[in-house]
């Protein structure tokens, strides 16, 4: 399967979310290509080099997302919300003329939800205040916060962490593991997330 790939210093998991604003024509014409197919595209964290300008070098695992919103700002900028649906691995990249990334990919399980245990039942609390923190840009309609795999995810994806800090969780497949390093790296931590 190849597929349109959006390298980023942001990530998203299945069932996210991830705001995005678009002025790049590569990525202008991906979305149209995408809406007109009925397609998605791939989000997944840049290993080396920039958002915009030529094409970068993305981290193998990235996430299957489609377009759950759009409009077009007085600025002209194209904004859309992308949800994420399925994690993957790419096996290889090439780059079109215009600079927009391609990758074979390969369609990767997801975790099944599980508990939170006891102990980390705080993390519900602090996911609530960063929820409430995004909520200009991001609104969940039914958070799971007593899903580990839903928790968890939404750590990874709105903690600002380093890019390998964040592959490295999102590679992880167990729902409950992730949880337990996301608590470990929350100690001592502020919690404020990215807009």
């Amino acid at each position: 399967m190849r597929i349109p790939l959006f390298p980023l210093s942001s990530i998203v998991l299945p069932e996210g979310l991830l705001p995005l604003r678009l002025f790049e024509r590569r990525y202008l014409d991906m979305v149209r290509d995408c809406f007109r197919l009925q397609s998605g595209f791939g989000v997944c964290l840049l290993q080396q080099g920039n958002e915009v300008g030529n094409a970068a070098i993305p981290y193998p695992y990235g996430t299957l997302v489609k377009i759950v919103d759009w409009d077009q700002s007085a600025d002209g900028l194209l904004n859309v919300v992308v949800c994420g649906e399925q994690k993957f691995r790419i096996r290889d990249t090439s780059v079109e003329e215009s600079q927009l990334l391609t990758g074979e990919i390969e369609l990767l399980p997801w975790e099944q939800p599980a508990s939170v245990p006891e102990e980390l039942n705080y993390l519900q609390d602090s996911m609530q205040q960063i929820l409430r923190q995004i909520e200009s840009s991001i609104v969940y309609d039914e958070p799971k916060l007593d899903d580990a795999l839903w928790l968890g995810s939404r750590f990874v994806e709105l903690l600002p962490l380093p890019a390998e800090v964040k592959h490295e969780l999102a590679s992880l497949d167990d729902a409950v593991d992730r949880l337990k390093a996301v608590a470990q790296l929350l100690t001592g931590f502020t919690l404020t997330a990215r807009e």
